[in-house]
Parts: structure tokens; sequence; C-alpha cells
């Protein structure tokens, strides 16, 4: 049986950090259109001041090629506002409050910073996520058209912490 923990990507050891990145441009390959994905510009987006990175790290699965079973990155561009930048939870690991875990992780964090509105955006289509952050308060702010893509929008959401 895996263990599960929510930890935070240092570049502690530099093989570990490879490894992990690795496993999380593999999953966001897996996981998003190819215009969507971070997959090429990951450590260049994790080398960004004010980035950060949390990830699910499984213990003790011994179906897996890595113990990598999803991330969220988020950014604080200001001392006030916070980005979601990505989330995303392997497909044998959806639906088991994994994504819920590393986003309120990250929201955490951001807290910690004292920041005020944490903001994201989402495809109106993915049901699941859009129910997981209105679940966890976030409010839609606007629908912004062809955000992803000509025929694809986005809402942009936010959270505000002195509101809670």
């Amino acid at each position: 049986m895996a263990s599960v923990e929510i930890v935070e990507l240092t570049r502690n050891s530099r093989k570990h950090y490879e490894m992990v990145v690795g496993a999380m441009v593999r999953i966001e390959k897996k996981l998003f259109p190819k215009h969507e994905s971070l997959a090429k510009s990951f450590e260049e987006e994790l080398s960004k001041k004010n980035c950060g990175l949390l990830y699910l790290k499984i213990n003790g699965d011994d179906n897996d090629d890595d113990d990598v079973g999803g991330y969220v990155m988020y950014s604080w561009p200001s001392s006030l506002l916070a980005s979601i930048t990505k989330l995303a939870v392997k497909e044998r690991y959806q639906r088991q409050g994994h994504g819920e875990a590393l986003l309120r992780a990250a929201i955490q964090k951001c807290r910690t910073r004292n920041i005020q509105r944490v903001r994201l955006h989402v495809d109106p289509s993915r049901a699941a996520a859009l129910s997981l952050y209105l679940k966890l308060g976030f409010q839609i702010d606007e629908l912004i058209e062809h955000y992803y893509s000509s025929d694809r929008n986005a809402y942009r959401m936010y959270l505000d912490f002195n509101d809670n």
C-alpha cells in the first residue's frame, strides 16, 4: 500500500531534483495539450523569482516508475497577489482528493506570505477542476475569450483571504 505526502521541491539534491522535474514533465505532456503544456519550459518557470512548487510524493508504490503523483506550481508576483500556474495529478491518482490537498497546501503557503489574493485560470469545460476551485472558495472574476486557443476560453478566478 502506497503512502502519500506533499513535499516542497528544493534543489538540495541535483539528482533528485532532476528526477522529480522529469516526472512532472512527463505528467505535463500526458495531461495538457501541447500549446498549454509547460513541458518545454518547466525548469525555466521554476527558476523564476518567487516561484514555488509542491508535489505529491508516492511512497511504496511498486507499480510506479517514479514517486511523483502530481504537483502544483504557484508564484507570487507581488506581496499581495499569488497565482496558481499549474495543478496536475497523474490520471491514476485523480479523484482521490490529491488535487484538493495540493491546492490547499499551495494556498496555505501563500497565506504564510501574507498574500491577500490567489488567482488562477481554468477552462470552463474542465468540470472537475472548476468544481474543485469553487469548493475551495474561488470565485469567477470573468470569462476571458480565446485564452487557451481560438476556440477555448478561460474563467479567471480568485480567492481573497480577507473574505474567509
